[in-house]
């Protein structure tokens, strides 16, 4: 039995109870960091911070807000926005912050696709983190849906109906998530259970399950290096802290983290303060009207890629229609990135930069996806449709191109470049029934950028993959 002494003070007496000294060391005090790390390292304490925000200011608003379909909208617009004490400022803050947050996991995961952090056994820190992503979607999307505006209403709409392309239970699975055979009252319901309830509770989980997977491969680092993290330790508590090429959680590490959330705090509340409405469609300010549609439908700017690859696809191929090739590249779109370190067929733990053709690659994907994000805020006709593809066939190509560049294997490299060219020629073939050859300019732009920029020899040109 452990043996209790007379604690001198609240503290004492739990540490005796609760070993706190040891969990803060296992926690903070002894959890050791590379010192070669930059401030994108510090985004995950920017996250946290948004989270907490968000689930604070979730709070407030949940002690105003009616989950009902005839109050909903009035109850946020009217009763919150100008009935409630400083009810603007919570409604600013949460949405903000629940578009921020976004920003803030696409760096995060950016950082951590170009320094190769989902290798050498931290292949469950980017599983956990892809995971966190898809449930920050999930809670985004229920939480849109809340103001119970024009765009809430239709986005439900549409972005339910996609369940009904999943083959033999789709159209009961539509029926069982709306819970009505339209989006209605139970739907609303539903949303809002998962929204302040359900998907917070996952989300936490899923954060202690990421924290946890960091602690036995330990935070990798901007040059790649593999550290021995007890040998450093032990130099930097013998007083070698310069020698040390580590240095501890706490307080070292967080004192820099907490700069970077002192400058990120600054623009997050610029934003509450002074352009809070680019996180609010103007559409969504008039009530849900089902009998009325909105000319152009679009989601959040932070879903628009993968909403890009739904709807790129215009053709049908065989028994293929258009919109079942779009549903099979918007599932592909939202899981390809779990699979990122099986398809780096490369070893090495490097930082992009010093990997050029998986540099080339990483940088194409950048640009793909902010082309996707641009043009699905676009209405789909005319030269939209057709860039909407081509950026939506250069995303999937660019996939199925990743095993092939950093495996160096030029011939399954080529192969993927004759296959996505034959369907971008397939996409023109479509488009110069109605567009004419001005499209002919295009084409040849693309296939030139694919040829200079994939093809074999700028690979081994620029160094390993």
């Amino acid at each position: 039995m452990a043996h209790f002494t007379k604690a001198n003070s609240v503290y004492e007496w739990l540490d005796q109870r609760l070993a706190l000294d040891k969990l803060w060391k296992v926690l903070a005090a002894e959890y050791w960091i590379p010192k070669n790390i930059n401030f994108l390292w510090a985004m995950g304490v920017v996250l946290m911070t948004m989270f907490t925000i968000l689930l604070i200011s979730g709070i407030f608003l949940l002690m105003y807000y009616k989950p009902d379909t005839k109050l909903a909208f009035d109850s946020v617009n009217y009763t919150i926005m100008q009935e409630v004490w400083f009810g603007w400022l919570w409604r600013h803050m949460h949405a903000v912050a629940a578009s921020v947050v976004f920003l803030v996991i696409y760096i995060h995961m950016f950082t951590g696709i170009y320094y190769a952090s989902y290798k050498r056994g931290r292949e469950m820190i980017w599983i956990s983190g892809m995971l966190l992503f898809v449930t920050f979607s999930a809670e985004a999307f229920s939480g849109y849906m809340l103001p119970w505006g024009q765009m809430s209403y239709w986005a439900a709409q549409v972005i339910t109906n996609l369940f009904g392309g999943i083959p033999f239970i789709g159209d009961d699975l539509v029926v069982w998530i709306r819970g009505n055979f339209y989006v209605s009252d139970p739907t609303l319901t539903r949303f809002f259970m998962l929204h302040v309830l359900l998907m917070p509770l996952i989300i936490m989980a899923i954060i202690g399950l990421h924290f946890y997977t960091l602690r036995i491969p330990h935070v990798n680092n901007q040059d790649g290096e593999e550290i021995d993290f007890d040998a450093e330790a032990e130099k930097y508590k013998a007083g070698l802290k310069k020698e040390s090429k580590v240095i501890p959680f706490w307080p070292v590490f967080l004192s820099k983290d907490f700069f970077v959330l002192g400058v990120f705090m600054i623009f997050y509340f610029y934003l509450v303060f002074y352009h809070y409405d680019f996180a609010m469609d103007p559409i969504n300010f008039d009530p849900a009207n089902p009998m009325k549609t909105p000319p152009h439908i679009y989601p959040e700017w932070y879903f628009l890629w993968s909403y890009e690859v739904l709807r790129g696809f215009f053709f049908n191929v065989g028994p293929l229609s258009a919109m079942d090739m779009g549903l099979i590249a918007f599932g592909i779109a939202n899981v390809i990135f779990f699979f990122l370190p099986w398809f780096d067929k490369n070893d090495e733990v490097a930082p992009a930069s010093r990997r050029g053709g998986f540099k080339v690659w990483f940088w194409l994907m950048v640009i793909d996806m902010i082309v996707l994000t641009i043009w699905g805020k676009l209405p789909p006709t005319g030269f939209n449709a057709y860039i909407g593809y081509v950026a939506a066939v250069g995303f999937l190509a660019l996939w199925a191109a990743l095993p092939a560049v950093t495996a160096r294997k030029t011939g399954l490299l080529w192969f993927v470049i004759l296959v996505t060219l034959a369907l971008y020629v397939a996409g023109y073939m479509e488009y110069t029934k109605a567009l004419g050859n001005g499209f002919v300019i295009v084409s040849l732009f693309v296939i030139f950028y694919l040829l200079f920029f994939l093809n074999p020899v700028m690979v081994r040109n620029r160094g390993g993959a």
